[in-house]
Formats: structure tokens, sequence, C-alpha cells
């Protein structure tokens, strides 16, 4: 990011401190339907029409250290695995011999040598997904060995991030990320190291639990004693990308910054992370389902499944630099730790929310300005799945124009805090 960059969101992150209400301009967000979060009708079109379109992160490099290394993959719904190949290319295949369909693999991690081979009649794969061998192949009369391999998934990386789509059409990783995917260079995926991986179980839609993570709104009720303290969020700067992506940029007060004490010399830190992540809360959303607080040493990134329509499978992944040797450095043990406190506090209300969500007081969500991320990503939810293929009582009105999506939506604002500069003089 530019020195010109960072000015401008420095700009707009005191616009929205001194602002009476939205921009000038700003669109009124209708009520979004009850129906995206208790509806079958509604779940049923995430599942066929929106996750068979979208790229989905599948896992992390360290995850499969080898050639060979493999590892389980079902958050999409789908029994797929990913495997390490002998170029050190991750591949992603559906865990089904071509056989009969029994799974090549059913550990959730393992190390394979000569070939994945299928343990309910042997047939082996190698690591591209070609069929190799097969038990008593004189008994298979004319069997083309070259069209019986594994069913590819169309996989790219991003550095050590894997990420998979379920549609051949689908444009590029990179282009499909924007302008998320510059930002991204600077915090050196190629090189970074998996710090942990778990998952929750939670009791709500997916959205339910998502969008906690997507507006500050919340903070002052349910972070007093935890995350309040360290954002300032009358401050924060939300951007809206294509394809439903999003960042925010809440600045840290100055109080607490100055009272920081020095990193210690034994923690690593990302080199190429610039001014912004170090003094601020720097988050992005990627459709459909990341939500990542970035910053110079460790960070997580945080994922909500579809496990139906009322369930959700909360996945960490943690990120941080490269610490060398030996065990990772007990700060960032103790980050995690409370980062699980600010999750219980997140969480808390999922399952409360889905019993209303569910009642016949719930008509619709009603969203302000600063919940503009969350209703940016319902919009692009219907895109994907088709704007003719949601039904209108189902459905969100598209309302957000160019003029609010990145770059446009900065210049409007920058302007209006000219002009309110110039008022004030």
């Amino acid at each position: 990011m530019d020195a010109q960059e960072i000015a401008e969101l420095r700009e707009l992150m005191d616009y929205e401190g001194r602002r009476k209400g939205p921009p000038e301009g700003y669109p009124k967000f209708p009520d979004m339907p009850a129906g995206r979060y208790n509806s079958e009708e509604f779940y049923k079109l995430e599942k066929e029409e929106y996750w068979t379109k979208v790229w989905m992160m599948a896992g992390h490099m360290d995850e499969i250290p080898e050639v060979g290394s493999y590892k389980l993959w079902e958050m999409s719904g789908e029994p797929m695995l990913i495997v390490r190949g002998k170029d050190n290319v991750a591949r992603a295949f559906y865990n089904t011999c071509s056989h009969r369909g029994a799974p090549v693999i059913q550990e959730a991690y393992g190390q394979a040598k000569g070939g994945l081979a299928c343990k309910y009649h042997g047939w082996t794969y190698d690591f591209e997904g070609n069929l190799i061998n097969l038990r008593d192949k004189r008994d298979f009369v004319d069997l083309d060995m070259d069209c019986r391999g594994l069913f590819p998934v169309r996989t790219e990386q991003f550095g050590k991030l894997i990420f998979i789509t379920l549609d051949d059409d689908a444009i590029p990783l990179r282009e499909f990320l924007g302008p998320v995917a510059s930002q991204w260079d600077d915090f050196d995926f190629a090189n970074t190291r998996l710090v942990h991986h778990y998952t929750w179980n939670l009791e709500c839609n997916w959205k339910i639990a998502m969008e906690a993570n997507m507006e500050v709104y919340h903070v002052k009720s349910i972070h007093p004693d935890t995350v309040d303290a360290g954002l300032d969020y009358r401050k924060n700067v939300n951007t809206l990308y294509p394809h439903g992506h999003s960042r925010m940029v809440a600045p840290t007060p100055e109080a607490v910054l100055a009272a920081m004490p020095p990193k210690p010399d034994h923690i690593p830190e990302i080199e190429s992370v610039g001014e912004l992540p170090r003094t601020t809360t720097y988050s992005f959303h990627v459709d459909p389902n990341l939500v990542s607080p970035m910053g110079q040493t460790l960070f997580p990134m945080l994922f909500f499944w579809p496990d139906g329509l009322r369930k959700t499978k909360y996945e960490l992944y943690w990120i941080g630099a490269d610490w060398g040797d030996g065990e990772m450095p007990q700060e960032w043990k103790d980050q995690i730790d409370y980062f699980n406190v600010v999750i219980t506090e997140d969480t808390q209300f999922g399952d409360w929310i889905q019993k209303s969500a569910d009642s016949i007081a719930f008509k619709g969500v009603p969203l302000c300005y600063q919940e503009s991320r969350i209703y940016h990503t319902h919009e692009n939810i219907d895109r994907v799945i088709g704007l003719n293929k949601v039904p209108d009582h189902l459905a969100v009105k598209q309302v957000l124009g160019e003029d609010w999506i990145y770059p446009n939506d900065s210049k409007l604002r920058l302007a209006e805090s000219e002009k309110m500069k110039q008022a004030a003089e």
C-alpha cells in the first residue's frame, strides 16, 4: 500500500469520526428477508447455486508438508482429498474411487509413499490423480485406465493458502480476489507458517455466525473488556470490493498505542507488512466465508461453513511469521487463548438469534451504514445464485451501485470530507 492510499485511509478515518450521518447519497438498505436465515428453500439455493460457484480456502500447505502428504476435506459438503504432488503443488480430487465409489482415504491427515490406494479393492492412484494400478487387471476387459483417474477439483494457491472451486468456468483466483490480492501480498503467504488449526460447532445459520465478525457496531455491547479498548469503532472505515469482498480499518487509540510495550526480540514478524496493520484493526472479508483481522506477527483466518440450515462449523487457521526451530513463542499461545475469549463473546448469541430467526416475530433484518459489509455480501450471494433464481420473498434489493464500490466510494467520501472541512473554516 503506497503512502497516498495510507494518507487517504487516515483521512477517511477522521471523516468517519466527524460525520453526522451516512455519506450524502448513500442508499438506505431495505430489510433483508428473514427467510435468508431460516428457510430450507434459500439454504437449498445456496448449496446448489452459490457454494458450487465460489473459490473456497480448503487448507494450508503446512498441513501437507511432504510429497504424498494428504488431507481429507469435506467442509464444502462434498467428499474431497487434497494431496501434495511430486512438483510440490497441491491438487484436490473427489475422495471417490472410480471403481465403486469407496473412499480413497479415511484419515483426516496422512502420508502416502507409492500412491493413494483405495482400501476396498486396492485401486491405486498417483498424486496427480491418475489410475496406476489395480488388482486382477485381467478380469477387466478393455478397461481404459487413462479415463479412470480420480475426479479432479480445480485448485489454485495464494502462497501456501490452498483454494478450490467446484466451477470449472470460475475466473482465476487472483482475479476473484481483485484489490484484496495486492494487499494480501504484503503478508507474504508463501513464507508464513500454519501455527494452529481447530474447529468449533455452532447452533445457528452460517451467516448469523459470520456476520458477527463483519461489523463493529456490536463492540461496545459484547466486548467491553476485550476488543473495545483496542479500537475506535466510530472511526472505522468500511471498503466494499467487487465479488462481495470487503475490508474494515479501525484505528487503535493513540493512548493504547503509546502504552504498548516494545515487541520482544524473540517474536518474529512479517517484515513486508506495512503501517496500517500495525496500528489499526485491519480485517478482510473474502466471499464466501472468510474473515481475517491481519497483523504483522500472528493472525487468525476465520471460516464459517454451513453444516445444515441451523448448524455451522467455525474453523480457525492461525497464521504467523516463521519463528524457526522449536515451539512457537509463548506470547502467541497467550494471544490465541485471549482470542478464544473474544470468540466466545462473539458466538454467545448465535443459538439465541437462530431461535428468534425461526419465530413468527422475526420478519426481516434492518441494517445501518455501519453494517454495509453485510448487505454487500448478501447482494453478492444473490448475484452469484442468479437474480432471476432468487424468489422475491427471499431476495435482497440491489441498491449498492458502482458509486459505493472501491475505489469510487473512497473518492466520494473524501470529497465530502473536504466539504466538511471547508464548512468548518
